[in-house]
């Protein structure tokens, strides 16, 4: 593996950004590939250049920027610099300052990147199930419009995550969503008794659009179904796997 595979989004053209998967990477084992996640186990100086390379295929020298995920619905507006131990626990990050490349880590959550090229604001959230229902783009709209963007210009892509062919979920789950919204209930199809399959793509989508966005792009790639392209959190699980790795997507404002 030596080249990194950067996923662009129609919807982004012309904003430097990539959605990465595993492709380019130097981890081994079950990290195998283009593992960024530093809460691995993974070989310290191994993510290092992973997350070198990934950078340098979007934005080349650029400074990487990442949140300590938590599966809030917090953004975090980059104006500075922040050393790598002092990450804010944030779900989301946005900024108009050129240099910086805004990095969401992903593992079957969805990794959403957004931009407004007229105001050169863009931003990145982790959309998992739990940040999605509690509104993280919500808040990394907002984020955007305080920076100057408008909703009706920013575009968004949603990029690699688990599908709902790949997703079950119990019933709770979905009275989970049904209580938040009853119309919810068209993100989930019936499968055994007791459990449906839950669209997190169309739902964060969905969230997009009603807040506003006018041109949302889905991805529609399964990180759970390609196991050579994309790490995956529970079909590592499913297999019995020690670990697994993350993948990350970036966007950023060229100098």
């Amino acid at each position: 593996m030596n080249d990194v595979e950067a996923i662009r989004g129609a919807a982004l053209d012309g904003v430097a950004h990539g959605f990465l998967g595993r492709r380019g990477g130097v981890s081994g084992g079950v990290y195998h590939g283009l593992n960024v996640g530093t809460g691995s186990d993974d070989d310290a100086a191994a993510v290092a250049e992973n997350r070198a390379r990934a950078t340098n295929a979007v934005l080349p020298g650029a400074r990487l920027v990442t949140a300590y995920q938590v599966h809030s619905a917090d953004c975090v507006t980059v104006l500075s610099p922040f050393e790598e131990r002092l990450r804010p626990h944030a779900d989301a990050l946005v900024t108009d300052r050129p240099g910086f490349a805004l990095g969401i880590l992903t593992a079957d959550c969805a990794p959403v990147l957004l931009a407004d090229r007229e105001a050169g604001v863009v931003g990145a959230a982790h959309a998992g199930w739990k940040g999605a229902i509690a509104g993280v783009t919500d808040t990394t709209i907002l984020a955007m419009e305080g920076l100057g963007a408008k909703r009706e210009r920013i575009v968004a892509a949603v990029g690699p995550c688990i599908a709902r062919a790949s997703y079950e979920v119990d019933d709770a789950f979905r009275r989970r969503f049904a209580e938040a919204d009853a119309e919810n209930d068209r993100f989930f199809a019936d499968a055994r008794d007791g459990h449906a399959q839950f669209d997190l793509e169309a739902y964060v989508a969905h969230r997009l659009a009603a807040a506003g966005v006018t041109r949302v792009e889905m991805l529609g790639l399964d990180t759970y179904a390609d196991a050579d392209r994309f790490f995956s959190y529970r079909r590592a699980t499913h297999r019995g796997e020690p670990s697994y790795g993350r993948q990350i997507s970036i966007i950023g404002i060229a100098d």
